[in-house]
């Protein structure tokens, strides 16, 4: 019975993987404005973690970003493994109990008339 294969070992492709590149990157650029507006309203050590946070998540969104999506394995899957195959035995690729095919004899020189 053959084994059917599937597409979902396959990496996805270069718009999806950049599209949720691009997600990433949005999210933590959008937590680090969110970051700096806090730090119009913070006092104390607050300010100094959102100061952290501004100063920071760039390096941090570009860094995830650029990281390549879920962990892949390296295993290339094939569909389906060649399966050696085994002459017959006694003889090489004839059978033994083979009758001679019903036009034997006969020669069609192609006009027809057997």
């Amino acid at each position: 019975m053959k084994q059917h294969q599937t597409i979902t070992s396959l990496p996805p492709s270069p718009e999806a993987e950049r599209r949720a590149r691009m997600i990433r990157y949005t999210i933590a650029m959008s937590i680090r404005v969110a970051c700096i507006f806090a730090m119009l309203f913070a006092q104390g050590w607050w300010l100094v973690v959102f100061a952290a946070g501004a100063v920071f998540l760039p390096y941090v969104a570009v860094v995830l970003a650029n990281v390549s999506g879920p962990s892949r394995d390296t295993e290339v899957l094939r569909p389906g493994g060649i399966v050696p195959v085994t002459p017959p035995p006694g003889g090489a690729g004839a059978a033994p109990n083979a009758s001679p095919p019903d036009d034997a004899g006969r020669h069609d020189d192609g006009r027809g008339a057997a």
